[in-house]
């Protein structure tokens, strides 16, 4: 049986997975979306034309793959229906290539009210979510409230739907929420029953299966590590496991199938939303950063906040995942640095530790090593041969600090502006 290769997020998310599973597809049979839902945006640009991925694996623009959206995912049966006939327009059907878990949980029109109204009710203890509802749908998941796909095909399905939404209806009257879900309401049902041109599967046997006959597959990870909801910055995180091991659980997968574990990071650090950041800049230098990286939601639109890299949280990423490549992003962002830093442990109470901590939310403080900017433009560079020397010492040095080889780096936002270090020896 083949091995499952993984690629995620170590950060808080917007590192640039969608790009590099793009890159990454032709080596594989497979692509898997494994948790999260349609609050995180994959980007994609080639041949002059964008595309922002909500729901759907990022591997739909390589005609042959087979795509599968897990078992760990929540759906919104609107934003899936949007995403996919504007992929149907512009000449990418995806009907014969894209396969949906039945045990995939959906996201009803009153859990994003109830989203919203929990927010609201916090007032200004926010945790800064998307407001699409997810936390909500997970939270009916586990505590055994939710819908699934499978449960559409039903024959007493507007049953099931209507005793779920009456059981929303009274939290939110608890909360003296005002709402009208009428017109949602008809568009979700609609919704529905377009998702039933795609096929629905049992995923955890039907990946098993395919990887059993030699086929060869690609995890793809939601959000970001540091936003996992047990190893992230809580509270202020997401709703599911981002880590490694959500792979497993949102696909069906055991864990000694696991093979390559990719890391994607920037070569900076950026956070969307509430929540603590340490080495968060506030100055003329986050600004440059969030001009030069375009640092913006690629769902939300919101301004994404900007700092220097964080090597504690790095490295604890690292650990919790596995990981035994890294993917550095966003490198041509700093081209403009004299001097470019990097936290390597953080002064905690007065104590300097390169541990992560059981809570970021209390005074910590970054400290620093400095080294030398490039001041050389790595956009036009096609091969590493070309790499300035403060460049190659930068990936070393971050090398150096986290144990993994840094295998493949971006130097701009096309698909051709992927430059592979080296090359595996299978």
């Amino acid at each position: 049986m083949n091995k499952v290769d993984v690629l995620l997020g170590l950060q808080w998310g917007d590192e640039g997975k969608g790009k590099i599973v793009d890159v990454l597809t032709p080596h594989y049979d497979i692509i898997a979306r494994f948790q999260g839902g349609p609050n995180a945006g994959h980007t994609l640009e080639f041949e002059g034309e964008k595309y922002v991925l909500r729901s759907i694996p990022s591997g739909i623009f390589q005609g042959d793959k087979i795509n599968v959206i897990g078992n760990g995912v929540v759906l919104n049966p609107i934003l899936f229906k949007e995403e996919a006939e504007q992929l149907a327009a512009s000449g990418h059907d995806l009907t014969q290539r894209l396969l949906i878990s039945k045990k995939a949980h959906l996201i009803m029109p009153t859990h994003g009210i109830l989203d919203k109204a929990y927010e609201a009710a916090k007032g200004k203890a926010k945790v800064g979510t998307t407001g699409k509802g997810i936390g909500p749908t997970y939270t009916d998941k586990v505590s055994r409230n939710g819908i699934r796909i499978g449960d559409t095909l039903r024959t007493d399905f507007k049953e099931v739907y209507e005793k779920a939404k009456a059981r929303h209806e009274a939290i939110l009257k608890s909360l003296n929420f005002e709402y009208d879900i009428t017109e949602t309401e008809k568009q979700w049902l609609e919704a529905i029953e377009y998702m039933k041109r795609f096929r629905f599967i049992d995923s955890e046997h039907y990946v098993n299966r395919l990887l059993n006959e030699g086929k060869t597959m690609l995890c793809e990870g939601a959000q970001g590590t540091m936003l996992d909801v047990d190893f992230g910055s809580y509270p202020f995180v997401t709703s599911s496991n981002t880590i490694c091991a959500g792979a497993c659980t949102g696909l069906g997968v055991a864990p000694n199938k696991i093979g390559d574990v990719y890391g994607i990071f920037k070569a900076y650090c950026t956070r969307v939303g509430a929540g603590p950041f340490p080495t968060e800049l506030f100055d003329e230098t986050g600004d440059e950063l969030g001009q030069r990286g375009h640092e913006f939601g690629a769902v939300t639109g919101r301004k994404r906040r900007c700092g220097w890299i964080d090597l504690v949280a790095l490295k604890y990423a690292v650990m919790l995942n596995g990981v035994t490549k890294l993917i550095m992003m966003k490198s041509d962002v700093l081209d403009t640095f004299d001097t470019i830093k990097a936290c390597v442990a953080y002064r905690v109470n007065g104590k300097e530790t390169e541990d992560f901590p059981f809570s970021i939310e209390e005074s910590i403080e970054p400290v620093y090593t400095e080294l030398p900017g490039w001041k050389t433009d790595l956009t036009k560079m096609t091969s590493e041969d070309e790499f300035p020397e403060e460049f190659n010492a930068y990936i070393s040095f971050i090398e150096d600090e986290l144990g993994v080889p840094v295998k493949i780096v971006s130097v701009g936002p096309d698909r051709e502006q992927t430059i592979v270090r080296y090359e595996d020896n299978d």
